[in-house]
């Protein structure tokens, strides 16, 4: 599914594109991918993808940790270890990993959510051994010293204000995730909090790190033009002398089942406008519901036909952006609706006319257009997703972290096919309930009542 990327309501408007001519079933599927499986004595997966169209090869390390992982009071740890990555290693220093994949015209970064951190470069294939090289040498003897954490704790602070505190609208996600979650980690965003980061020592993040920056807990993705027997040698070579860690744990806090609709109000001088959201709690990535609720979510908010922008935006002139999302993760996760009102309208009109399209959901089967429009943007999107090595690298690792078995890979496209409308809104019915929701008004601080003023 790989539904992963938030779409933030002060950004939708750019993306959100009118539907041209009326829907049809699209016949085209994505490629297959074909993989080929290792594991070192160590505990490292390695996932093999050969692709000799061009001269490039792709290499992602995927660690098996994300802020979920991060215990209370010191969140931020996975991401801060997406930036001290860079920083050096008993063989290379600060800045020579970053610059010899520039030197060679590759491309490299690195993404950190909920649920796992990733790194990837895309390189000349003629390169792929000193690649390999320079990611085992990070992996066995990264430099974890105190001048790097703290250097690299403040560029994560500064990120911080830049994302979340400052900007309009920053903190909306932050809030999202506070109001849905009581008990789940994922009531954290990523990036952590500034009060964790400050409290942070050199201790608790040499100790994160051990913990899970280890061949058990990393899956190494190798995809495009290489020669399988040379580059599973080098992996073994450079790879298999790096010790195995302890055990991973999994005991992650589990959310409790909502029994009871809840209400939230924050008042932010960054939250120009009023804004409402409704989340509802939905099943981990993989589960056959989320198929229909993956549907579900681009019937209601994919573009500016979609029929909350249409409704609110359109019809109701109430709203300057109005969508949704569901979240799919790796545990139980989240799907929300949003409207950011136009000046003049309020909270409470916002969130009547989300609640109207949810209710019509659950009472009207969506029509046949609507329902292949929704599920050709999806195998569109897969389509689109499989163009290139590190794409395709990226949806083995996915499908090998998340989902947890690399197989998982392909066939994803039949189990859209078979969506119905029954699903649709069987699915609306179970999950868009008013127990289950959480509905958060974000205000302006100047609409904040003078009996509660801070």
């Amino acid at each position: 599914m790989r539904k992963r990327t938030i779409v933030w309501p002060a950004l939708a408007l750019a993306a959100a594109v009118p539907a041209l001519g009326e829907a049809a079933p699209l016949k085209v599927q994505p490629p297959q991918i074909a993989v080929r499986e290792h594991r070192l004595a160590n505990g490292l997966t390695v996932l093999f993808h050969e692709d000799h169209s061009v001269p490039v090869v792709s290499l992602q390390v995927w660690y098996h940790v994300g802020s979920k992982n991060e215990r209370p009071g010191r969140s931020g740890f996975a991401h801060l270890f997406e930036h001290i990555m860079f920083k050096g290693s008993e063989n290379l220093a600060p800045g020579e990993f970053t610059d010899y994949i520039s030197s060679i015209g590759g491309r490299y970064n690195a993404t950190t959510d909920f649920d796992r951190t990733l790194y990837f470069e895309i390189i000349p294939s003629n390169h792929l051994e000193r690649l390999l090289w320079m990611e085992a040498d990070r992996m066995r003897a990264l430099d974890v010293s105190e001048a790097n954490f703290l250097s690299e704790r403040d560029v994560v602070k500064e990120e911080r204000r830049l994302r979340v505190d400052n900007p309009p609208f920053g903190r909306l996600f932050e809030v999202v995730l506070a109001s849905t979650f009581t008990t789940h980690p994922y009531k954290i965003l990523s990036i952590g909090s500034m009060a964790d980061l400050d409290a942070a020592t050199i201790e608790d993040v040499r100790a994160f790190h051990k913990l899970y920056y280890v061949p058990n807990n990393a899956t190494l993705v190798v995809s495009g033009d290489f020669d399988p027997a040379q580059a599973l040698a080098w992996i073994e070579k450079y790879f298999a002398p790096i010790p195995k860690g302890a055990d991973i744990p999994r005991d992650i806090p589990q959310e409790p089942e909502q029994t009871a609709g809840r209400r939230v109000v924050d008042y932010d001088a960054n939250t120009p406008l009023p804004t409402v959201l409704i989340t509802c709690h939905v099943p981990e990535e993989g589960d056959p519901e989320t198929y229909a609720l993956e549907v579900a979510s681009r019937i209601l908010s994919d573009g500016q036909s979609s029929r909350l922008y249409r409704k609110l935006v359109y019809e109701q002139q109430i709203a300057l952006q109005a969508g949704g999302q569901m979240l799919a993760l790796e545990d139980p996760g989240v799907f929300y609706f949003y409207a950011i009102l136009q000046k003049g309208h309020t909270a409470e009109e916002g969130e009547a006319s989300l609640v109207a399209e949810m209710i019509r959901l659950q009472e009207e089967p969506v029509s046949a257009e609507e329902l292949d429009k929704a599920k050709n943007q999806i195998i569109a999107g897969q389509v689109l997703d499989r163009q290139t090595t590190n794409d395709k690298a990226g949806a083995i690792g996915h499908a090998a972290v998340i989902l947890g078995d690399w197989r998982l890979v392909d066939g994803e496209t039949a189990r859209y096919q078979k969506v119905t409308a029954a699903d649709v809104q069987a699915v609306a019915r179970k999950y868009f309930r008013p127990e289950n929701r959480t509905v958060i008004f974000m205000l302006p601080e100047a609409l904040r009542p003078s009996e509660v003023k801070p």
